[in-house]
């Protein structure tokens, strides 16, 4: 039994005859006649089980259930007591309790209580994984689109993500850095660590060390107990610093040391405790101007900087952008139950023309708001917002392909109809329903597109 098992007894022969029971099924255990001790430890420290004694001086095992309910939610707690009476066990199990049973102590009986107990903790924790992994498809998205761009940072990722090397992910205002950070730690041997993030721009100077490092209990006037900082929290993780920037000089010194001493001490305390943390870094500054400028530290910037991924902005990436918006849309459709809506080609055309200063996230908002305006099955000019509906591009549009190209509407539409017939597997009928057209009107347009494309193959033969 591989596991990290805390036990709570007053009584310390019982303290330590649990212990080496657990400890003989393989257990790593922690024992304690103390249930405040206890307690402060499952508020600092993973723990797949708690064994307590029932009756203890100070905090009641029933007690000690509800307060770790509260701090640790799901952390299964079995109570062993002298006591075997029936309102007791009910008593236990209204305040939380996985488990009760009775003294005498039967070591196997204990083993297999606190094996079913960690069985069930870890498979409430990988369900959990599994959901903030459907959540992650779920959330807005800067990671979809076949543009050879963005084929470039998935292979990048792919490439670094099972390594350890620092990350420096840079591009513009919503692009999806974060994604980016997340997507590295879920392909990385860490993915069952957890991923913290914290935004740099958005921490009060006076907090950025105690929110990073941590504090202790007195460290300053407001300190009135223990607090791991997020480098301890993303132990065995990864630790997304997003806006790096952004950080103070003094506090840019600080981070700097504890990256090479792979140690942090938190403020107040007197030693330093060592980490085991991956950190993505996110910028949209220029940060090789910022070193120039002495705004930030070079020494911090080449730590930082071993492995970096730019994320393009939209602008460039314009052959994403339908892929992009048929994205929201069927994830709007997921989450009402609706079916999704098609993009008229007119729309198609606005939205691809358009220049999105705002990147992916204006892109979304656009089509939350298209979504919410919709009067039929699909998505026309009059639904987007009005500086998109009405831009134009000095009356010509780029095309969706990577070069600068300019070509007419009508060739947008061609290349928009065969890119969905794409998309979609070559899923004709499909195809027409997300386009928002019958299959009759498809087929005739491919028909027509087809018979142009032979008439001029026809007419460069003869010229030859």
């Amino acid at each position: 039994m591989e596991a990290h098992i805390l036990v709570i007894d007053d009584e310390p022969d019982v303290c330590e005859l649990l212990k080496l029971t657990l400890e003989r099924q393989g257990a790593t255990v922690v024992a304690y006649t103390s249930a405040q001790q206890g307690l402060e430890h499952i508020e600092n420290e993973e723990f797949d089980c708690v064994l307590t004694d029932l009756g203890m001086p100070g905090m009641s095992g029933i007690e000690l259930c509800e307060r770790i309910g509260g701090a640790r939610p799901g952390l299964p707690v079995i109570v062993v007591t002298g006591e075997g009476r029936l309102d007791t066990a009910i008593a236990a199990m209204r305040a939380g309790a996985y488990d009760f049973l009775t003294k005498p102590i039967e070591p196997k009986l204990i083993a297999l209580s606190v094996g079913r107990a960690v069985q069930h903790h870890r498979l409430r924790v990988e369900l959990k994984r599994l959901r903030d992994a459907v959540d992650l498809t779920q959330t807005p998205s800067g990671m979809v689109g076949s543009s050879a761009s963005m084929k470039r940072v998935q292979e990048m990722i792919g490439r670094i993500a099972t390594g350890e090397a620092s990350v420096l992910v840079n591009g513009e205002t919503g692009t999806g850095k974060e994604l980016v950070a997340r997507r590295i730690h879920a392909m990385s041997p860490r993915r069952e660590g957890r991923f913290v993030a914290i935004n740099c721009a958005a921490v009060p100077h006076s907090l950025f060390e105690s929110e990073l490092f941590g504090h202790a209990k007195g460290a300053f006037t407001d300190a009135k107990s223990e607090r791991t900082g997020l480098f301890l929290q993303a132990n065995k993780g990864t630790l997304f610093l997003d806006e790096i920037g952004e950080m103070p000089l003094d506090v840019q010194a600080k981070l700097l040391r504890a990256l090479q001493e792979r140690k942090v001490r938190p403020v107040g305390a007197n030693s330093e405790i060592p980490f085991d943390t991956r950190i993505v870094a996110a910028t949209n500054r220029d940060l090789e101007e910022e070193v120039e400028e002495k705004r930030f530290r070079e020494d911090l910037f080449y730590r930082i900087n071993v492995v970096r991924i730019h994320v393009p902005p939209l602008r460039e990436r314009a052959s994403d952008v339908l892929e992009l918006a048929h994205y929201f849309l069927r994830r709007h459709a997921e989450r009402t139950g609706k079916a999704a809506l098609a993009i008229s080609a007119e729309a198609a055309h606005k939205l691809v023309a358009y220049r999105w200063p705002g990147n992916v996230r204006e892109l979304e908002n656009c089509i939350d708001r298209a979504v919410a305006f919709a009067r039929f099955d699909q998505v026309v000019v009059d639904d987007l917002p009005e500086k998109i509906g009405a831009y134009r591009a000095d009356h010509f549009v780029v095309s969706a392909n990577e070069a600068d190209e300019v070509v007419p509407l009508a060739e947008i539409e061609r290349r928009y109809v065969h890119r969905v017939i794409t998309l979609l597997g070559g899923n004709k009928s499909r195809a027409a329903e997300v386009l928002g057209i019958d299959r009759r009107t498809l087929h005739r347009k491919l028909g027509r597109w087809d018979e142009a494309a032979t008439g001029e193959g026809s007419q460069e033969s003869r010229g030859q």
